[in-house]
């Protein structure tokens, strides 16, 4: 192309290279070129299927195409974006026919599709990745069923529960995730080409051809919608948000449980590392870089949102920034996922974990549930058991040292049955409610989990094809 812009019949001056090199995407779209050729392969077909091409133009460029694809691909700076390093390729290997690729085509739709099929492929990718760190905790709950631990509210001890449960929130949250991510597959799995610049097209393109070539289920019916259209984007930023909220929120835990004070977890050296000046530290870095980097997969989703909020249909250049962000947000969040996932297999969990249970007041709530069983009202059997806690706490001993004679001046209700109540194993075990810490409960949700990522593994299959 002799370093010509494919765009400049109209224009009498050359491009000012600081205002070319601002301008210019493909630094960072050259990413989406798989993608790009994809789309210009199902293009090609259809325009021989309605006489723009003969069968041996279709054929000869597709092969071309197919060579671009697997070659080593050489980026010039003058080609501006990927489609255009592409369409120049093409040129330079088979002369002017490569010129009618471009035909009944934009790079506003163009675009478009190629950002529909990048985020088709990577929503898939991110639905396996955390399939994958949720069944590295069901079997991290799995194998310590019977471990016992405090649960906190505002940080302070709350009540008894299962490692296992606690686990098993956190992969309720990622089921969550998950689950918007299959939203959000069938809400890309669309096609804007043949939207054109803005008003569709003179040619008589099939569209639907289009969709089906590419595997996707459906066509915008509205031409200006299907090139400004950046909803798709702006939803799996806000996804991956949602998925790095709950990585911090799990990575803020293991940081706290891998402390001295709490010395409930330690992470295997491989997953550590240490200090520069203090011998004896053992840092959990990895924890703490994917809380960190929440804040940042959070800024470009407000930053994107910033700048679609006062876009005018339809495209404008400003939805170039849409790559940049969305690009950082998708790796980021994949590494966290990755890389927690490999916390969590080399987690050792200590048997502080479960003595810190027998050190504090977390079965206070069963001994007011005791008395209220025996009839005196909720409220009452509330005030006698802070009454109690206060009486230990005076006196430095714990709920389950009291001599039986002292609870009896609390309450003529005690029985001596009150202290094997309030072991800590029988505590969690009552709470036999759906969704409770009881052993029973717990089981049935790491059953019911495990039915979930099979059927989860059938539909991925599915969604592949």
């Amino acid at each position: 192309m002799n370093g010509k812009k494919m765009w400049q019949g109209r224009f009498t001056e050359t491009s000012n290279r600081l205002i070319e090199a601002f301008n210019n995407s493909i630094n960072f779209d050259k990413r989406l070129v798989r993608y790009d050729i994809k789309g210009s392969i199902a293009h090609v077909k259809m325009l021989c299927k309605i006489g723009v091409l003969t069968t041996a133009e279709k054929e000869q460029i597709i092969t071309e195409l197919e060579a671009i694809k697997d070659a080593p691909f050489e980026f010039q700076q003058n080609d501006e974006d990927v489609h255009m390093a592409v369409e120049r390729i093409l040129t330079d290997r088979i002369g002017p026919l490569g010129g009618k690729l471009h035909t009944g085509r934009s790079r506003n739709d163009q675009v478009a599709l190629d950002m529909h099929l990048y985020t088709k492929h990577v929503v898939l990718g991110l639905i396996n990745d955390l399939q994958l760190l949720c069944e590295s905790m069901l079997t991290k709950a799995d194998e310590h069923i019977d471990v016992i631990m405090p649960g906190y509210t505002h940080l302070q001890r709350a009540q008894p529960v299962r490692f296992s449960h606690h686990l098993l929130c956190y992969i309720n949250m990622f089921k969550r995730d998950i689950t918007k991510l299959q939203h959000l597959y069938e809400e890309v799995d669309i096609s804007p080409l043949g939207c054109g610049a803005i008003a569709g097209s003179t040619f008589a393109l099939d569209r639907q051809y289009v969709a089906k070539e590419l595997g996707l289920a459906r066509v915008y019916s509205n031409s200006m919608d299907g090139v400004s259209n950046r909803d798709f984007v702006a939803h799996t930023m806000f996804i991956c948000s949602m998925i790095m909220m709950h990585l911090s929120r799990l990575s803020e835990e293991l940081v706290l449980w891998c402390s001295h004070e709490f010395n409930f977890i330690e992470l295997s050296d491989a997953v550590s590392t240490g200090s520069s000046m203090m011998p004896q530290k053992k840092n959990p870095d990895v924890p703490e870089l994917v809380r960190g980097k929440t804040g940042r997969v959070y800024g470009n989703l407000l930053g994107f949102l910033t700048t679609l909020k006062g876009l005018p249909l339809t495209y404008n250049k400003d939805m170039q920034e849409d790559k940049e962000g969305f690009f950082d947000t998708i790796d980021t969040t994949k590494t966290c996922i990755n890389v927690t996932t490999v916390i969590i297999e080399n987690i050792f969990v200590t048997s502080k974990m479960q003595e810190a249970i027998d050190s504090d007041f977390s079965v206070a709530t069963d001994v007011a549930d005791y008395l209220a069983q025996k009839g005196l009202p909720f409220r009452e059997a509330h005030e006698v058991t802070g009454q109690i806690v206060k009486y230990c706490l005076e006196h430095h001993i714990l709920i389950k040292d009291i001599n039986f004679e002292i609870f009896r001046r609390f309450s003529s209700l005690f029985e001596r049955d009150i202290y094997n109540f309030i072991k800590p194993l029988n505590v969690v075990d009552r709470r036999q409610t759906e969704g409770g810490t009881a052993r029973c409960q717990v089981e049935k949700q790491l059953k019911d989990m495990v039915i979930y990522f099979n059927e989860l593994t059938e539909k991925k299959s599915k969604m592949s094809h």
